[in-house]
């Protein structure tokens, strides 16, 4: 029996080479940095990005992928024999890019059955739900099972970040609740959430260790965790929160990547965030 293909986004911040070994496709959202274009920057690797925007006057700029792009991404799994597409978008309240795989779902409608599954949230956090419907996929699981397993584990995924700086998101117009953190931000180091789609302010802290004593503080009281993923952007003190971390959660389950172009943009560099998904009842 064919098997239902899994798509995302680049926003989810999965490995490409983990992706393309498990068949999951991904469709990159377009970022723009100064004059260099998404041909571009769509070449270049998170650490690449990085180096790239961290010595740059201007912050990177992100826009929705097209339709077309999603449309293009079904159509080629239709074409290698799947029997349907469950893909999983970052957060509609962030974001066009769930819109436009709505529609790229509609102009194939005719070729293959596709449900497009809003995550809610980013990053890894987006890549968690990924994760789980793609192994919904491989039990079997025709496109609604699989699309259900997805909208189910939103609902048990977290994620939390400290950040260095509030500039990335207000300029990106991202900031959300974040917003109540303005005109303090000289004194604080901020911790936010992405709760129910949008970034929310989640606490104040007075330094960066206390932040990640925040973070792991969270990650203790959560209950139960099946899945754990920690994404930085070159954050030179990730070591100093992995280590932290591993007195609340095996360092060998827990995964560790790099944030990418898309979440990057918005974040900024230093960032931290742990995600996490709730083992179920």
């Amino acid at each position: 029996m064919a098997e239902v293909r899994v798509v995302t986004d680049s926003a989810a911040d999965l490995d490409r080479a983990v992706a393309a070994e498990r068949g999951i496709a991904i469709v990159d959202l377009d970022v723009r940095l100064g004059e260099v274009g998404p041909d571009v920057t769509k070449t270049w690797s998170p650490e690449e990005f990085w180096q790239h925007s961290v010595s740059s006057s201007v912050l990177p700029e992100t826009s929705a992928p097209s339709p077309g792009a999603f449309a293009a991404t079904f159509e080629k799994a239709a074409s290698e024999g799947a029997s349907g597409v469950v893909c999983v978008t970052l957060s509609s309240k962030l974001s066009a890019t769930y819109q436009a795989a709505v529609a790229g779902a509609e102009a194939v409608a005719d070729n293959i059955d596709v449900t497009v599954v809003d995550s809610l949230t980013v990053t890894m956090a987006e890549g968690l739900v990924v994760l789980a419907a793609l192994e919904a996929a491989r039990r079997g699981g025709d496109v609604g099972a699989v699309a259900r397993t997805a909208e189910t584990v939103r609902t048990r995924t977290h994620v939390f970040g400290v950040l260095d700086t509030l500039d990335n998101l207000r300029k990106g117009g991202r900031i959300g609740g974040a917003q109540a953190f303005m005109g303090s931000l000289l004194s604080i180091k901020p911790v936010v959430e992405v709760r129910d789609g949008v970034v929310e302010a989640e606490s104040r802290q007075r330094t960066r260790q206390r932040s990640f004593e925040y973070l792991v503080g969270k990650v203790r009281s959560a209950g139960s965790i099946a899945r754990l993923a920690v994404v930085h952007a070159v954050a030179p003190d990730i070591e100093v929160f992995l280590d932290l971390l591993s007195e609340t959660f095996p360092r060998d389950e827990t995964d560790v990547g790099i944030v990418g172009p898309v979440i990057g943009t918005h974040c900024g560099p230093g960032t931290i965030g742990v995600c996490f998904e709730l083992a179920a009842p």
